[in-house]
């Protein structure tokens, strides 16, 4: 019985060391790698002039929330700095030249600050305008598109392995600021994986004796990486819609 127990604690270590796990000491803070996608949209060429864009709000349009792990609380389904990740991927294009919306009341009263220690006679420059006006948000998060998994016990062995599919979708569409014409619209779906390991042993040894072992681990794809993900997406649709219709081309 102990050769038992000994070689079933083995099997469950073994297995468990041989999923691959993530690094568990401190890591430094990083910038973030820059996508495939992104990267293409680096090399192709540019426009002559960047075309100046303005968005002042990307929202969460699914109104959904998530309760908080052993806390009374509900947090918020999915990233609420949308909008910030949108710019970010418009200026990293090198297509579109984006201008403050989003804090403009602070941008103003920075202006307003200026302008009363500036002597009289002293002007200050005009604020940017925008040619496109970039609209939409996040529209959807479904939990559980696909859910399933596999596993198999003997003997009080047993290894299990479980997966679940999420899925975000979101709108993005450009907008004429003279005319209030919509150019273009697309949308973009991204699914969010989440997967559990698992191995374990359960057997009585003897009448009031138990042996219990368990091990294992889940990873889960970051929800707001996943919403950076489809926004570079529509992003990059949008800038192919335009050559297409002939709003704009590369230098």
């Amino acid at each position: 019985m102990k050769r038992l127990l000994t070689l079933a604690l083995l099997v469950t270590l073994t297995g468990c060391s041989a999923i691959p796990k993530p690094d568990l000491m401190t890591e430094e803070a990083k910038i973030d790698p820059v996508s495939e996608l992104m990267q293409s949209l680096k090399d192709a060429p540019k426009p002559a002039f960047p075309i100046p864009v303005a968005v002042y709000a990307f929202r969460d349009q699914t109104g959904q929330y998530k309760p908080q792990a052993n806390v009374s609380s509900f947090s918020t389904a999915v990233t609420q700095g949308a909008t910030s990740m949108l710019v970010q991927t418009l200026l990293d294009t090198g297509w579109f030249d984006p201008v403050e919306r989003e804090g403009l009341q602070n941008l103003l009263t920075e202006r307003k600050i200026i302008r009363q220690s500036q002597a009289k006679g002293d002007e200050m420059p005009t604020l940017a305008n925008a040619r496109l006006l970039f609209e939409g948000g996040i529209i959807a998060y479904d939990t559980d598109t696909s859910t399933g998994g596999i596993g198999m016990e003997y003997y009080g062995i047993g290894v299990s392995e479980l997966y679940r599919q999420d899925q975000i979708t979101l709108y993005l569409r450009a907008v004429d600021v003279h005319t209030g014409k919509v150019l273009m619209s697309v949308s973009a779906t991204k699914n969010i994986f989440s997967q559990e390991l698992r191995a374990g042993f359960f057997r009585y040894i003897s009448l009031n004796r138990l042996a219990e072992a368990e091990a294992g681990y889940t990873t889960n794809e970051p929800v707001q990486l996943c919403v950076r993900q489809a926004l570079e997406t529509a992003v990059a649709e949008l800038i192919e819609q335009g050559k297409t219709k002939g709003y704009w081309s590369a230098g």
